[in-house]
């Protein structure tokens, strides 16, 4: 296409935890991508804290191939942030987001590039097809991405995950933004750029077992609902009309029951109930305030979102990181 971009540097973040299954064959198909692709391009590892052989098989591939990177963090800091990592130290004019089990397939790279020389900044894979997956788990994210894309106030495509192409511009705003509890996704669409989307059938993990049981997906969702949305919290306020409402209608009865009728409702059993029910609404508002104002207590403490024990392979990692508004902190390895 004619006046398409061209790429200067690709960089394909892959954030892993416990992956030592899985390196070896990610590395030879998204090393073969990129030749064939004929692009200059890095790859950006960023190991949150794993404890098998993981950083140690990275470790190995640095000495022989020039375009690996690895970032390694002190703890687990969470999938998102490893991402957020990894978007603070690219260089790439496009950058590529990927997990490291491989169930995004590096194959689907050439068509996420191609859309992006067609002129969009953000091109994301969309699922057609789960391999392997449970029929629960199919069905909660079914539901779950369509009732977000009805209570968000940005429009956020269905079925997509973190893996995405973003141009630098796109790159450049998210390393811009301080908040601490980050759902990508959901932020590569609130920036407003342009999007398109490339399908693609999710196969199954190609070794080990998945790092995201339904807790961590559940709190995932979670995040995305509480960040983009502020329904909740309306919906606490209309819980509360509606108690009061039915709080007058109750009352209303008790006093036709007790002036009217030899009703036994209005004794002990009644009282109880409507105890229950106060009890449970409260309850509720309290949790769903108690979830942003947790996100608000988490952002004014304005912590590192993460503290790195080594950085390898960049040329210049401390300052490639202060120049792209990195709030990060670098421990070094003990001399």
């Amino acid at each position: 296409m004619t006046g398409a971009p061209s790429i200067r540097v690709l960089s394909v973040i892959v954030p892993v935890h416990d992956e030592q299954d899985n390196i070896p064959e990610l590395y030879r198909r998204l090393s073969a991508i990129m030749h064939e692709c004929g692009l200059t391009y890095e790859i950006i590892f960023v190991d949150d804290a794993s404890h098998d052989r993981t950083p140690m098989l990275i470790e190995a591939l640095l000495t022989t191939d020039p375009n690996v990177r690895l970032l390694s963090f002190v703890r687990n800091f969470g999938h998102q942030i490893a991402l957020s990592a990894g978007l603070h130290f690219s260089t790439g004019e496009a950058v590529i987001i990927m997990d490291g089990d491989l169930q995004d397939p590096p194959e689907l790279l050439p068509q996420l590039i191609e859309r992006w020389r067609d002129g969009f900044k953000i091109v994301y894979a969309r699922r057609v097809r789960r391999e392997r997956e449970s029929l629960l788990k199919r069905l909660f994210a079914f539901v779950y991405y369509r009732l977000l894309q009805r209570l968000a106030e940005v429009k956020l495509p269905v079925d997509t995950g973190d893996f995405c192409l973003l141009d630098r511009r796109v790159v450049d705003v998210l390393n811009a933004m301080p908040e601490r509890n980050r759902y990508i996704r959901g932020l590569r669409s609130w920036t407003g750029f342009t999007q398109a989307e490339v399908t693609f059938e999710r196969p199954a993990r190609f070794a080990g077992e998945p790092k995201y049981n339904f807790g961590k997906s559940l709190a995932l969702a979670l995040d995305g609902l509480v960040s983009f949305s502020r329904l909740p919290l309306r919906l606490a306020t209309l819980l509360g009309f509606t108690t009061g409402v039915l709080a007058v209608v109750m009352v209303g009865l008790v006093l036709y029951w007790r002036l009217f009728t030899d009703s036994r409702l209005t004794g002990f059993g009644a009282l109880t109930a409507a105890m229950f029910f106060m009890g449970a609404v409260q309850l509720i508002t309290v949790g769903i305030l108690g979830e942003y104002v947790g996100r608000i207590y988490e952002e004014v403490k304005n912590r590192p979102l993460y503290v790195l024990r080594d950085v390898q392979g960049f040329d210049r990692p401390t300052r490639t990181a202060v120049e792209r508004g990195n709030p990060a902190t670098h421990v070094p390895n003990n001399p």
